[in-house]
């Protein structure tokens, strides 16, 4: 069991601003932000935050942009055309708002920035190696404290969480959420449990960690939700078991799970995305189609004690 954090001595204000002061001294330097070029690249940090933005929205707005990143309108804007002249992103009108242009990288722009994220994960992968795994989950929860307190908005339910790669036991918790939650919600019997076991025990007979994820999102502690992305084909891969507790739902953790399959699937260079879903889904079906995937194939069927049940496929172009 990891020890407690260790409670630091009640400073009056002036020390708790240098003792804020020397924490920023300390995290710069340990994540190398003022050196020239960010992760041994020419680009500024605020170039890279601005990349990783566009990457990980399935479209977003320079409005919403400046809004997250707290940057000037005018520098965002001369940033933005350094990037279209380097052909690095698109613009296409928002459907809810035709004065506002939705950004997106092309695929010359997820050339440049997936080394560039790649050396960001493999950094903190290394920051994380020299602690033992009790002290990395001390300094992830320590983490999430900060900036909830530091969140304008914490005080409200959206309590921050983490996504992480599987571990053990994780598997077991898979097959367990699946089973009770789709027979409290859906009245799947456990022939659905017994799916859900085949699809994680062959995910973890053949896993390929290069071309293959499961992300499970925790909170506290606690697991909130997963996904799995597999390989179907060298060039096809599938998005499987989407699954958020209810007691998560609303703080966008599926969608940010689906957004993180999405990434990751460009990533290592696969073309297209497929999955299969229950009509009756509403709220997956939901996530699926904003983040682009369009619905391809019915199919009805009788399975797990329900009757008239209709099996979707659905696809996104990578």
């Amino acid at each position: 069991m990891a020890s407690p954090i260790p409670m630091p001595p009640v400073l009056e204000a002036g020390g708790r601003v240098q003792a804020v002061r020397h924490f920023n001294r300390f995290y710069t330097r340990q994540i190398g932000v003022l050196r020239d070029g960010l992760l041994e690249s020419p680009y500024s940090l605020s170039e890279v935050r601005v990349l990783y933005e566009i990457a990980h929205h399935q479209g977003i707005t320079a409005t919403t942009l400046c809004d997250e990143l707290n940057f000037d309108a005018g520098y965002l804007s001369r940033m933005l055309r350094t990037f279209e002249r380097r052909g690095w992103i698109n613009r296409k009108t928002s459907p809810a708002d035709a004065r506002q242009s939705l950004l997106a990288l092309t695929a010359k722009g997820r050339a440049a920035f997936a080394p560039l994220d790649e050396r960001s994960s493999e950094q903190v992968k290394q920051i994380l190696a020299v602690i033992p795994p009790a002290g990395q989950e001390q300094l992830v929860r320590a983490m999430g404290v900060i900036e909830q307190i530091l969140s304008p908005n914490s005080n409200d339910r959206k309590e921050p969480y983490l996504l992480r790669s599987h571990q053990p036991g994780d598997m077991g918790w898979i097959v367990f959420r699946h089973g009770v939650l789709y027979s409290q919600e859906y009245h799947y019997d456990e022939r659905f449990e017994a799916l859900v076991a085949e699809i994680v025990a062959e995910f973890i007979q053949k896993f390929d960690p290069k071309r293959e994820r499961c992300w499970i999102a925790e909170r506290n502690g606690e697991r909130m939700g997963t996904v799995f992305l597999v390989k179907k084909s060298a060039a096809v891969a599938k998005l499987r078991l989407l699954l958020v507790e209810p007691s998560a739902r609303g703080l966008g953790i599926g969608k940010r799970l689906v957004q993180e399959c999405v990434r990751f699937a460009k990533q290592v260079g696969y073309k297209k995305m497929i999955l299969w879903t229950q009509s009756e889904l509403k709220a997956a079906r939901g996530i699926y189609e904003q983040a682009g995937f369009k619905l391809v194939a019915e199919d009805r069927h009788d399975s797990w004690s329900r009757k008239n049940l209709v099996a979707e496929t659905w696809e996104l172009k990578l």
